[in-house]
């Protein structure tokens, strides 16, 4: 088996475990991350009712940086924060994507508590 199959199937186990730990409630839902090679992504879940409350992500005009580094992941951090904000969240739990917390995810989640997010 490759290198980078080996690593795509140990985040998916990493992912399935914290997803077995970490739910969102209407009162607090699930600050969900994905990294691409393209972009980075963020959704605010409420998984009790099966949706999506606010999402955010490098692709869209208003992020203000585009691809998937560090300063892109900061802007989408702020803008998830801001719009979850705007529907009235303002705590949530934070759901890594079974990545590391370490870098773009790591600054994406300090931009959203900068901008206040409480998790």
């Amino acid at each position: 088996m490759d290198r980078a199959r080996q690593r795509v199937e140990s985040r998916t186990r990493i992912r399935e475990r914290v997803r077995r730990k970490v739910t969102g409630t209407q009162e607090r839902p699930r600050l969900a991350v994905f990294r691409s090679l393209k972009g980075i992504y963020a959704q605010v879940i409420d998984d009790a009712n099966g949706r999506t409350i606010a999402s955010a992500s490098s692709l869209e005009k208003d992020a203000g940086a585009k691809g998937s580094n560090a300063a892109a992941a900061k802007a989408v951090g702020a803008l998830i924060a801001k719009k979850a904000k705007d529907k009235g969240v303002t705590r949530v739990v934070f759901d890594r994507g079974g990545y590391l917390y370490h870098g773009n995810i790591k600054a994406l989640a300090d931009a959203a508590r900068e901008n206040g997010l409480e998790f």
